[in-house]
């Protein structure tokens, strides 16, 4: 990238014809900044945004650009509203639950701008429609929660010759960037300059699995659909080549810059990303082929009298919440050190299980290397077997 610190790009969207005398009124704090102003506000009238999931990072993105006065808003969300997300997805209230995602988050929207054009992609992303769908919008947030959509997202968006704004959360922590292959000036650099591959499977949990304060959610969207204003209106100095990173509990943001790695490969096509990220690692799949149990099978052993050891690899702090009667916890940082192996008995058939079954998996890659052959592990963890076996479970 160019050692020039200050980046300034040109709008990204060509003003609107009019505003009428409705928008005057509404947006009338936007007009007398003299950076906005009436074009500024005619860009966003004119600008179409997609936005990836209207989870976490997508509620809070959704309604402020919305409010903003971003005319045409893309969704692409295939999920229904679960009781667990209304402890950060503002967009969604308590008679959502159960109600597409998607159609809650076009009625919140509504209800704060009906001035708003909104587009709802029911679907989930994939490789065969992503770049043709990107293609129909200005600008893509990417507020996801998986490695899989992520390298998706911006390999299409490359493709489409697209703009992204990119977050990311947990727990206490958060990031933000914007990627842009094609900007201006040699400017251009994308996801893959940053984090060229995805983490080992397992190495990073998903927020279903380690957690998210669910105000962090406000700040990082918030910085997400600053950036998304500032590209279309051309005002400020945009994320482009640089990484800001949160720290909620010390209140910090610093940002770090992100240079073109020529070593990059060129984006010409779109690849398997669930492949390409791994869920699981080869060893796990490998340890998992034929030692899986599912929950009605593992009922039928434990209800045999089979001697099973049945281990709970989650983090305390799940155990608290919920664990099948008779498990053991011994979380799955304890194996990885090796101080696990010896606590397990040798005279029972280990069980492993964890929340979906991923993390359990690679437990049992390692168990079985350390010689325990018949070890086995629970198919979709504890959520498949509270769903099949104990629906009145709590569920986290």
């Amino acid at each position: 990238m160019s050692a020039n610190l200050d980046v300034s790009l040109p709008p990204l969207v060509e003003p609107a014809a009019e505003l009428t005398r409705e928008e005057v009124t509404r947006y009338s704090r936007h007009l007398i900044i003299p950076d906005v102003g009436v074009i500024g506000q005619k860009r966003l009238k004119n600008a179409k945004v997609l936005v990836i999931g209207a989870g976490g990072l997508g509620s809070p993105t959704l309604l402020y650009l919305a409010a903003a006065g971003v005319g045409t808003i893309g969704i692409v969300e295939f999920d229904v509203v679960d009781e667990s997300n209304l402890q950060r997805q503002i967009i969604h209230g308590q008679s959502d639950i159960g109600k597409s995602k998607a159609q809650s988050a076009k009625e919140s929207i509504l209800e704060i701008n009906p001035l708003v054009q909104v587009n709802l992609h029911e679907f989930r992303l994939e490789p065969d429609n992503a770049v043709e769908l990107f293609s129909q919008y200005d600008l893509i947030l990417d507020g996801t929660d998986n490695f899989a959509t992520r390298y998706l997202v911006n390999d299409a968006a490359v493709l489409a010759g697209k703009p992204y704004v990119w977050g990311s959360i947990y727990r206490f922590e958060g990031q933000v960037s914007v990627f842009w292959e094609d900007a201006p000036d040699g400017l251009g650099l994308n996801y893959r300059d940053l984090y060229p591959e995805p983490p080992p499977p397992g190495m990073v949990p998903s927020c279903a699995e380690g957690g998210v304060l669910g105000i962090l959610c406000a700040s990082i969207a918030s910085v997400m659909g600053t950036e998304a204003i500032k590209l279309i209106t051309g005002i400020g100095e945009p994320l482009l080549g640089r990484l800001m990173v949160y720290d909620a509990l010390e209140m910090s943001y610093r940002t770090i810059r992100i240079r073109k790695d020529p070593s990059t490969p060129k984006i010409t096509e779109l690849i398997d990303y669930e492949a390409f990220c791994g869920v699981v690692s080869d060893e796990a799949a490998a340890a998992a082929a034929d030692s899986t149990v599912t929950p009605l099978e593992l009922k039928e052993l434990i209800d045999s009298g089979k001697p099973l050891a049945l281990i709970d690899v989650r983090e305390p702090v799940e155990w608290d919440i919920n664990h099948i009667e008779g498990a053991e916890l011994i979380p799955k940082p304890t194996f990885e050190s090796g101080d696990a192996l010896a606590k397990l008995p040798v005279d029972r058939t280990p069980v492993l299980y964890c929340k979906t079954g991923i993390r359990s998996a690679e437990v049992l890659a390692i168990v079985k290397k350390a010689g325990f052959s018949d070890a086995m592990h629970l198919q979709g963890g504890i959520v498949a077997w509270a769903k099949q076996l104990e629906p009145d479970m709590v569920m986290y």
